[in-house]
C-alpha cells in the first residue's frame, strides 16, 4: 500500500498582499509626519518643557477656588451621567431595528443614523447645540447624549445580532411574539454586556465632558479653558488634578459594578 503524498496548503497570497499593503501604508504614514524630531529631545526643548511643567506648581488650594472646582466637578459628573443615561435609552431604541428586527430596509436606515451620530465628535455636537440651547451644562448633556447614542446603539445592535438564538427560537416555537422573545430571551441574555458597555462609555464621557467646556458647556472643562486662556497655570493645575481624581473615582466604581455583574 503506497503512502499518500502530504497535502501542501496553498500559499497564502492574499494574506501576503494585505500585509505588504499595510506595511507600505504604515511607512507612508510615518514618512508624511512633519516635525523636527531632533529638536524634540534636544537639551533646550527638554529644559523649556520642564520650565513650563514646573510653572503649574504649586496648585492653588485656597478655599474659594476649591469651592468653584468642587462645583465644577459635580457639574461634570452630572453632565456625563445624564448624557450617558439618555444615550443608553436612545441607543437601545435604535439598536432593535439596527439589529435587523425591523427588516433589511429598517436595519440599513438605522445603521446609517447611528453612523452619522457617532461620526460627528462631541465637541462639534456641542458647538451646534450651544447655538440653540445656549451656554451651560444642558448643551453638554445633549452633545454627549447624541454622540454616545450612536456608539451605544451600534454596540447594542451588534450584541443582539451575535446573541445565541436558542432561547429566542424556543419561545418562537411555542407561539411567542417577536416582542416577547426580545423582552424575555434576547434582552436578559445581553443585559450584563449592555451594562458593561454603558459603564465604559460613562468613563469615556467623564473625559469628554471635560473637553466640552471649550465651547461653554460648563463643568471642569470650562474652568480649565478659562484659566489656561489667561495663563493662570496654577489654577489650571488644580482643575487638572480634579479631573484626574474624578476619572479615577468613576473608573473604580465602574470596575466594581462590572465585577459584580460578571460574578
Amino acid at each position: 500500500m503506497s503512502a499518500r503524498a502530504p497535502v501542501v496548503p496553498p500559499f497564502p497570497w492574499r494574506a501576503v498582499v494585505v500585509t505588504l499593503a499595510f506595511l507600505v501604508f504604515l511607512g507612508a504614514s510615518i514618512g508624511s509626519l512633519s516635525g523636527e524630531w531632533e529638536g524634540l529631545f534636544s537639551r533646550e526643548s527638554v529644559r523649556r518643557m520642564a520650565e513650563f511643567f514646573l510653572s503649574f506648581f504649586p496648585p492653588v488650594v485656597d478655599a474659594p477656588f476649591l469651592s468653584r472646582v468642587a462645583k465644577g466637578t459635580m457639574e461634570t459628573l452630572a453632565i456625563s451621567l445624564l448624557g450617558t443615561l439618555l444615550a443608553a435609552t436612545g441607543g437601545m431604541a435604535l439598536a432593535v431595528p439596527a439589529a435587523g428586527r425591523a427588516g433589511s430596509i429598517g436595519r440599513g436606515a438605522t445603521r446609517l443614523v447611528l453612523n452619522v451620530l457617532r461620526a460627528v465628535p462631541e465637541l462639534v455636537w456641542a458647538a451646534i447645540i450651544v447655538i440653540a440651547a445656549g451656554l451651560g451644562p444642558f448643551a453638554g448633556v445633549l452633545a454627549l447624549a447624541v454622540h454616545t447614542t450612536g456608539v451605544l446603539g451600534r454596540l447594542f445592535a451588534d450584541a443582539l445580532e451575535n446573541a445565541p438564538a436558542d432561547a429566542s427560537q424556543a419561545l418562537r416555537n411555542n407561539g411567542a411574539s417577536r416582542a416577547a422573545t426580545f423582552w424575555y430571551a434576547a434582552l436578559p441574555q445581553q443585559m450584563p454586556q449592555f451594562t458593561s458597555y454603558v459603564l465604559y462609555r460613562w468613563e469615556n464621557n467623564i473625559r469628554a465632558a471635560s473637553v466640552l467646556g471649550l465651547v461653554g458647556a460648563g463643568g471642569l472643562g470650562q474652568l480649565l479653558y478659562f484659566h489656561l486662556s489667561l495663563f493662570q497655570l496654577r489654577e489650571a493645575a488644580t482643575v487638572v488634578i480634579a479631573i484626574i481624581a474624578l476619572v479615577a473615582v468613576v473608573d473604580a466604581a465602574s470596575y466594581r459594578i462590572r465585577t459584580k455583574l460578571l460574578a
